[in-house]
């Protein structure tokens, strides 16, 4: 299986491991250390080898960072993991709430004659240690750069990912490297600037045609490159890593070896353009006065799919949509209280497997039960894999890496008899979901602008959740995808090909966990008589299918238009998933999608 459910962290690991780091920091004559959810590249997911945070604390979170005092340590984490967190870290450790309480005012606290607070500059940003310094300004608290101190102290350290990179074929990526590479040269022309440094690998492995696997889940591999005016690239990578796409990327791409990156930046001609909050302070630095930040230049392009992305897209969704519903059906015919969360994550890994342009899945899988479910980024393992009992809703979010496209969907099931103010709850959260899905909105507004709308019907009853609406997502590439995302944080305006999740939710912990996820791509919206022909108007597409529970609806609390779109979609999911399943999932199918 891709899945493993072995426990990777534990919270008895922690103190004694937090205590070895107090004595490296009193060895450097440092008050503290910062340990983030990060490696040198500033991508949301990390490989086994940086993976510090889990390592040093038992929380195992895709977000969070230590600060690690002489007396206290805190691991910081936002509203998607404090119910997580509180099972994960001993005592010696102390959860805060972040961004809340922001690192620098939590220095302040525990620091208030000041110190010297160390830090690997590989692994925090230009832009972060800017804002950090700038909120620290007369306190007397010293940021310094320092060797890894947990690095030092972790004797079981994993070697880094060395995955062989294979080309990503034209089919699927609809635009070759040369002239993505062209395309961007000129756009940093038009700017002014000479060159920009690339440290993100969904952006390198997007601009070069490549995937790799040195990140788990994740096709991309470790590298950095700098993109010329003219539209040649310097890529610094592990040689034995390209040993099968040397032909592919030709004459213009030029192989160095990693060791040598700084080397080569201290003797670019400027301006060089680098992203404050991705690249590395230890880069920043290289650069110096060559240096001018702005956005990473494959950022927004890598975000508007282009039609062959789209087009891969939809048909990877429709098979996984195919997949996921067998395993409903399947789930659906066994006794309640018969099976567990692993069996359900197994049975869905081995109906995707069936799919020959399966590469991996896209994350570990969530399948929560009962109070697993409030746990927002669950994830199973065999000590706490549990049964799926009468009563319980499970959440399942999950999704493949397809040669032609990332799936990410999630449902939320009744298991039994459901409780009413969960089916409440539910149909709050899918009449969100659904009028997110029916809306169209004038051209230049971002996420923040829109999201509301989805946490509106559970405003309306006193209840809100703590992620973001909606995420972009990558063609095969990484699930977690920027600049996009519906969250109040995202000033990105929306545009055309940007694909995004739509997945509000509700938890109550200790009780249950309801969300419901399809995935949407932009499209222009078409003119509607009797509207204003100058406002250029956007809209969904969705391109997730399959039916969402109908024993959790409360058809009252669904307005009539809101109706109308779900039995529409399920004639959808009928009509688009039904050929491509087992008789036996079909007569399911055209039950959990008949008209409410």
């Amino acid at each position: 299986m891709f899945q493993s459910f072995e426990v990777t962290a534990r919270p008895e690991q922690g103190p004694p491991r937090l205590a070895a780091l107090r004595q490296e920091l009193t060895a450097e004559g440092l008050d503290g250390f910062l340990i983030p959810r990060a490696d040198a590249h500033q991508g949301e997911y990390v490989a086994p080898r940086d993976d510090r945070l889990a390592w040093l604390t038992g929380f195992t979170g895709s977000a969070g960072f230590c600060a690690a005092l002489k007396d206290v340590a805190g691991v910081f984490i936002d509203g998607r993991y404090r119910t997580q967190v509180k099972t994960q870290v001993a005592a010696e450790f102390t959860p805060v709430p972040w961004p809340e309480m922001s690192l620098a005012q939590w220095l302040k606290d525990q620091l208030p004659s000041g110190g010297a607070v160390g830090f690997d500059p590989w692994l925090h940003t230009a832009g972060q240690l800017e804002q950090l310094a700038e909120a620290l300004s007369g306190t007397g608290i010293e940021m310094r750069t320092c060797a890894n101190l947990v690095d030092r102290i972790r004797a079981d350290q994993p070697a880094p990912p060395m995955a062989p990179a294979k080309v990503h074929p034209i089919e699927f990526a609809g635009e070759s490297h040369e002239d993505k590479r062209a395309r961007l040269g000129k756009s940093l022309q038009k700017a002014g600037h000479s060159a920009a440094l690339i440290t993100l690998p969904d952006s390198l492995c997007w601009l070069l045609n490549l995937r790799g696997a040195d990140i788990p889940r994740n096709p991309v591999m470790h590298g950095f490159a700098v993109l010329h005016q003219d539209g040649a690239v310097d890529l610094f990578a592990a040689a034995s890593k390209l040993q099968a796409a040397t032909d592919h990327l030709g004459a213009e791409v030029t192989v160095h070896n990693p060791e040598t990156l700084i080397t080569f930046l201290q003797q670019l001609k400027g301006p060089v353009r680098i992203e404050k909050q991705s690249v590395p302070v230890i880069l920043a630095e290289a650069l110096r006065d060559a240096a001018v930040f702005g956005d990473d230049p494959c950022a927004l392009p890598k975000a508007c799919k282009n039609a062959a992305e789209i087009a891969g897209s939809a048909q990877a969704h429709l098979r996984d949509g195919a997949a996921l519903c067998e395993v409903l059906a399947w789930l659906d015919a066994q006794p309640v209280g018969s099976l567990t969360e692993t069996q359900v994550v197994s049975q869905l890994e081995a109906a995707r497997r069936k799919d020959n342009a399966l590469q991996d899945i896209s994350f570990e899988t969530i399948a929560g039960t009962g109070p697993n479910g409030a746990i927002m980024h669950y994830r199973v393992t065999e000590d706490s894999d549990s049964r799926l009992e009468d009563g319980h809703l499970l959440v399942l979010d999950s999704g493949g890496q397809y040669l032609d496209g990332t799936t990410d969907i999630t449902r939320t099931i009744a298991i039994g008899t459901p409780p009413e103010e969960a089916s409440a709850a539910f149909t709050r959260v899918l009449s969100g979901m659904i009028a997110m899905s029916r809306l169209r909105w004038p051209r230049g507004l971002a996420g923040r602008d829109i999201e509301a709308i989805g946490r509106m019907p559970l405003w309306l009853a006193g209840q809100d959740f703590d992620h973001g609406l909606g995420h972009g997502v990558g063609a095969y590439l990484s699930v977690h995808e920027g600049p996009q995302r519906l969250s109040k944080l995202s000033h990105v305006p929306l545009d055309t090909g940007m694909i995004l999740s739509n997945e509000p939710g509700y938890y109550r912990e200790g009780a249950f966990g309801i969300r419901i996820e399809n995935l949407l791509v932009v499209e222009d919206a078409p003119d509607l008589a009797g509207g204003d022909a100058h406002r250029k108007m956007l809209h969904w597409r969705t391109l997730s299918f399959a039916p969402i529970d109908r024993r959790l609806i409360l058809p009252a609390l669904l307005d009539p238009l809101a109706r109308t779109w779900l039995n529409a979609y399920h004639a959808e999911v009928a009509e688009k998933i039904g050929p491509r399943v087992s008789p036996v999932t079909k007569l399911w199918l055209d039950a959990a999608t008949a008209p409410i």
